[in-house]
């Protein structure tokens, strides 16, 4: 089944929270008029104001009014999207219904909020009928104040067993006359709840780290053509781990991540983007090193791989408690084996105009060819290898290529550091190419 969008955005990394009121401050909106002027790389693709789990129960009523004035005020500035977080509960009507009470606040018209509004973000769902009472309120919202159905978008928080079977059931509902789903935008893991609905213990008292929960938000953001983004990172001093994080979450599809300061907003927005220089690895025991480049040389300074050359011209290779004993073709093929090659956003660019304008001459595959000077225990060895493309290597090297377009598309006030990082011939052939 076709499902029909109703945003633009390809991609979304970072979905940033604000709690709407604080107590016990001259301004309870202090916040988030600070988020509103976040711009460039410390600004979101989405801001959240959060009148849920950030924001006092208390407090919540002052908050949907503090979004309301904040967001009318600096909304149309704001260069990410804005989706105010509300409450509901799949087992509690009370909640829901005061939700939906938030939701009719936020979004009257004369209240001047809703013209920057995006949608909105429904946390704690239960299955996929839990997901329609929260369409319906959406349809009622937009009915009751004259705004065009469908125009705001319905993001969830996936937060307990039932929500996670629910992606499964999604793709199916979309796009069925009895409700306006498809206004669906992003599924968003919130893997605390998630912990707690699962009754889920580990010794330290720390979260699991819910490998498959994060493949299945995945795989049901794509099936359904939505946006999927992993949970909070607690540790924000953890600039590492949350890099990792993210790179463990790039590999599974997922792009976004849920960011909790504008330190964190910045390296999420930076991660996923290519790299402004190619770096070479050396991969052994399960780990990545990046080789230190060093005239035109690419330079393993550890002590966990070692290399010897023999009298005989054979050569010694220690990887860990492996040993080889290797003539100059093997350890070439073996070092081959061992290496990898990052290619930065130029590299990107060239390998993509390369391909197509063998592809105009009517070639249906080329060969790529990698080859780098590897330095080990100051023994240099020649590498090259060559990689075959044809158009499904395209396509997939084109992801990159199309999260950038994206992004320069819709954040324009990132224009100025993205061609500082890159400079401004690459970014405007990246811009181009696969178009």
């Amino acid at each position: 089944m076709s499902v029909s969008r109703n945003y633009e955005r390809e991609f979304v990394r970072t979905f940033f929270t604000s709690p709407t009121a604080v107590e016990g401050e001259d301004d309870s909106a202090k916040m988030l008029r600070r988020a509103a002027e976040l711009r460039g790389m410390q600004a979101p693709d989405v801001w959240i104001p959060d009148n849920e789990d950030a924001t006092a129960p208390s407090m919540r009523d002052e908050g949907a009014e503090n979004i309301v004035e904040v967001v009318a005020e600096n909304g149309a500035d704001f260069p990410g999207e804005i989706h105010p977080r509300i409450v509901w509960h799949r087992e509690d009507p009370t909640t829901r219904y005061q939700g939906f009470q938030y939701m009719l606040e936020i979004a009257d018209p004369d209240n001047g909020a809703v013209e920057h509004i995006d949608g909105f973000v429904v946390p704690e769902v239960g299955d996929i009928d839990d997901w329609k009472k929260a369409d319906e309120f959406l349809t009622i919202v937009e009915r009751e104040h004259g705004l065009e159905e469908g125009s705001l978008s319905m993001s969830v928080i996936v937060e307990s067993g039932e929500a996670e079977l629910a992606m499964g059931d999604l793709r199916e509902e979309m796009g069925k006359p009895s409700n306006n789903l498809q206004r669906m935008f992003m599924l968003v893991d919130g893997e605390v709840d998630y912990t707690k609905d699962m009754r889920a213990m580990t010794p330290t008292g720390e979260l699991p780290p819910w490998p498959e929960l994060r493949h299945n938000t995945s795989r049901g953001a794509s099936a359904a053509g939505l946006i999927a983004v992993d949970g909070p990172y607690d540790d924000i001093r953890d600039v590492e781990g949350y890099r990792e994080r993210m790179k463990e979450n790039r590999a599974k599809g997922m792009t976004g991540i849920w960011s909790l300061t504008p330190g964190q907003v910045e390296v999420a927005n930076k991660a996923p983007l290519p790299p402004k220089e190619g770096s070479w690895l050396l991969r052994f025991d399960g780990k990545e090193v990046e080789l230190r480049s060093e005239d035109g040389r690419e330079v393993y300074d550890g002590d966990a791989v070692e290399l010897e050359e023999a009298s005989d011209g054979t050569y010694e290779l220690e990887v860990g408690n492996d040993e080889f004993e290797l003539d100059e073709d093997g350890l070439h093929e073996k070092l081959v084996d061992m290496t990898a090659y990052v290619p930065s956003m130029d590299d990107i660019v060239d390998s993509m105009e390369e391909f197509e304008a063998a592809k105009e001459s009517g070639k249906g595959a080329i060969a790529m060819t990698q080859s780098a000077t590897v330095v080990i225990d100051g023994i240099e060895v020649e590498l090259s290898k060559d990689r075959m493309w044809d158009e499904a290597t395209y396509q997939a090297a084109q992801t990159p290529i199309t999260l950038f377009q994206d992004v320069y598309e819709h954040r324009p006030d990132q224009h100025e550091e993205l061609e500082e990082l890159y400079g401004s011939d690459v970014v405007e052939r990246a811009t181009d190419v696969g178009a």
